[in-house]
């Protein structure tokens, strides 16, 4: 296995500047009372009831995400570069989505194939010429980055449909405050708890025109069953808004209302976490009880903002990532600050051919796959794996794409022997509206907490870290 970049030792084993100060900290604790502490963060957690659901059982089992108590440390200047990267990108992905939905130049500039967009299964019709106001489509956008040196990050997914984790990102830090404030009181690290409120503002300010007073605004949940069902009742809470489900909405007089004790409300934006072919019976999937009848209709007609906008789950699809390049040129007219990892597509035929030659060392995903399910990791697959995985793939190649396995870096978790390194991810969380483009500084760290593991989802046994990104 190559050398990785350990974020707190970099590769001399000396320690790096943003880890000083904790170093010196970390170096006068005693390793028992570090133990109780890291039993105490569980039990908070416990306490305040952060579970999400596993599928895949005979039952959705409710389960703990594992957090550490050692912080993932960013200095200011990387923050900077990083702010600056992920900005570009989000406003490139906004343009993109404006773009496919009307004169699709990018099409006709010969820059992305048409069947790239038109036989996408996220493509919707139905958004075709369709004006989000205040023309944002990507309201909160989670854009996954990983290391893999000193001044090497990458994007390793952009998350355009409806980003999770931010609940556990506010936690973290919580925690971390309640169990450490010595600390934070020597070290200056950006606050992340205004996050809420800024979700709120955003949220208001992307209002349509439709709206008379102060907007209101709603956050729409599948229900309890839903596997991020915390976060949903977590932010409509931190956001002071109510929280609804489909059968608490109708259309009355062409505006999407809710149902309260003086009788019904019109809502002017509405968060949703439900997926686009549950939104509305009657424009998309007729079987669904979760969405609201008509909404649709009245998002047409400029009565109520979708956040995000329905059709945005295009700029997910790990087909579309791999010309995120282009995209980002074509509509900034710059090259993009941050890199893409180098991706094949395994619809293209010399592309295929390479990706089934070298199964064995790459990462194969499902264009469409989200949570680690469906993928392949070459290295650590068994010959059995490997054969029904090269099933899959010659069978529908236009459904994967793969990119070589990168050495990502690691940050220290605490174990029982004492600190080790576990392979990381981040995903920073930014907000859109017509006012602009807010970075909360920091962002969710998702750790593998198995010796090796590169998978860092929570779904397959990874756990979270509190992520600093200092002031100065």
């Amino acid at each position: 296995m190559e050398e990785h970049f350990d974020e707190m030792w970099g590769r001399e084993a000396q320690l790096r500047d943003p880890y000083q100060q904790f170093g010196q900290w970390l170096e006068t604790e005693d390793a028992t009372r570090l133990r109780a502490k890291q039993r105490e963060a569980e039990d908070l957690f416990r306490l305040t009831g952060i579970t999400f659901n596993v599928y895949g059982r005979a039952e959705a089992e409710e389960r703990l995400i594992p957090f550490d108590i050692i912080p993932r440390i960013i200095s200011a200047r990387e923050w900077q570069k990083l702010s600056r990267g992920i900005e570009q990108r989000v406003r490139a992905i906004n343009a993109f989505l404006h773009d496919i939905y009307h004169r699709q130049e990018i099409v006709k500039a010969g820059r992305l194939p048409q069947e790239m967009v038109s036989r996408n299964d996220a493509f919707l019709p139905q958004m075709i010429g369709v004006e989000p106001p205040g023309g944002v489509y990507t309201h909160i956008v989670g854009i996954d980055l990983v290391r893999t040196g000193e001044d090497e990050f990458y994007v390793l997914e952009d998350n355009a449909r409806t980003p999770s984790g931010v609940s556990y990102m506010l936690e973290n830090r919580e925690t971390m405050l309640q169990m450490f404030p010595e600390l934070f009181s020597r070290t200056r690290v950006r606050p992340v708890s205004g996050y809420p409120q800024a979700l709120r503002r955003s949220l208001a300010a992307s209002a349509p025109a439709a709206t008379q007073g102060p907007p209101c605004v709603a956050v729409l949940t599948p229900g309890i069953y839903n596997s991020a069902y915390f976060e949903h009742s977590f932010l409509a809470d931190q956001m002071g808004v109510e929280l609804v489900e489909g059968h608490d909405l109708k259309v009355v007089d062409g505006r999407v209302q809710m149902r309260t004790t003086q009788g019904y409300q019109a809502i002017d934006v509405l968060y949703r976490r439900v997926d686009d072919d549950f939104l509305d019976p009657l424009n998309f999937n007729p079987d669904s009880a979760l969405g609201v009848p008509g909404i649709m209709d009245v998002y047409r007609a400029g009565g109520i903002t979708i956040a995000n906008a329905p059709g945005t789950g295009i700029a997910d699809d790990k087909a579309i990532y791999s010309y995120m390049p282009e995209i980002v040129e074509f509509y900034t007219g710059e090259k993009a600050i941050l890199q893409n990892v180098p991706t094949w597509r395994c619809n293209e035929p010399e592309a295929r051919q390479y990706v089934l030659d070298n199964l064995r060392d790459l990462v194969v995903k499902e264009v469409h796959g989200s949570g680690g399910y469906g993928m392949l990791i070459g290295p650590t697959a068994t010959k059995k794996d490997l054969a029904a995985f090269r099933k899959k793939l010659e069978a529908r190649p236009g459904n994967y794409i793969a990119q070589p396995t990168l050495s990502l870096s690691t940050v220290p978790i605490f174990t029982r022997q004492g600190l080790a390194p576990r392979h990381v991810d981040l995903r920073p969380f930014v907000l859109c509206s017509p006012r602009g483009v807010e970075i909360t500084p920091g962002g969710l760290t998702r750790v593998a907490l198995k010796k090796g593991s590169l998978v860092v989802n929570s779904s397959q046994g990874g756990g979270t870290k509190d992520t600093w990104v200092l002031e100065d």
